[in-house]
């Protein structure tokens, strides 16, 4: 019987509980089989990432996966710490926060598109892990000097972090992106005859943005947009703060 999620997170602390007992030594690790769960969910999704398919690649019977974790549920929590757990993380060379926010989200992103079904793991043990308290302490840094109270420090790391999940949700493939360029500009002229007078401010202002991006929308204009101003709301708390 698997051991509860908490001390499967830290399963690698010394104060972690063996788990051992009599009987034969497991095929696989916890940890394995938490890797080989990574692996498939980065080739196919979490939609490819069943308990029997993860048993083949371990080479065990579906039923001894649950050995090493408690449920499918389970295994997502211990799948995104790993992968936290796993990077790499540098103090930063910025003197300013504003840089050292970016410097964060752009990694936060960079971590996302290596992972893409991270996204999806929205349960919130995942503060539990090891890996994942590791980044928060990280990631706090950023904001040091902006005079910041704990729970405000909190927030403004949330708030950064919430941008960066739903541009990397805005960012994951999706059907026609690759020939939307195309699309946009056999399109858009009939668009506007069929579109008319009609709502003559999406079509202004739709037109400006199609022809700039030659599409309906672009994932790294928002995203450099955006960020600005989650930084730009951030600066307003610090200055209101005296800073």
């Amino acid at each position: 019987m698997a051991r509860e999620l908490v001390d499967l997170l830290w399963r690698d602390h010394p104060a972690a509980p063996s788990g051992g007992g009599r009987g034969p030594r497991a095929k696989v690790s916890t940890t394995r089989t938490v890797e080989e769960a990574v692996a498939l969910a980065d080739a196919e999704g979490l939609d490819g990432l069943t308990v029997r398919r993860l048993a083949a690649r371990l080479g065990v019977a579906a039923n001894a996966v649950y050995t090493h974790v408690g449920s499918r549920d389970d295994l997502l929590v211990l799948m995104a710490d790993l992968v936290r757990t796993r990077r790499r993380r540098r103090p930063s060379a910025h003197d300013d926060w504003r840089s050292r926010v970016r410097e964060l989200a752009e990694a936060e992103l960079a971590l996302h598109a290596a992972h893409p079904w991270l996204v999806d793991v929205t349960d919130q043990r995942t503060a539990f892990g090891p890996g994942t308290i590791a980044d928060y302490d990280h990631q706090l840094h950023a904001l040091d000097g902006t005079g910041l109270d704990d729970v405000d420090r909190d927030a403004a790391l949330t708030f950064v972090t919430d941008f960066v999940r739903a541009s990397a949700r805005a960012r994951r493939p999706a059907a026609y992106d690759d020939r939307m360029a195309t699309v946009w500009a056999s399109w858009s002229e009939r668009l506007a005859t069929y579109v008319g007078d009609t709502h003559p401010l999406a079509r202004r202002v739709g037109a400006a943005a199609g022809a700039a991006m030659q599409a309906p929308a672009s994932a790294e204009h928002a995203w450099c947009f955006g960020l600005e101003r989650v930084l730009d709301a951030i600066e307003a708390l610090v200055r209101a703060n005296g800073r």
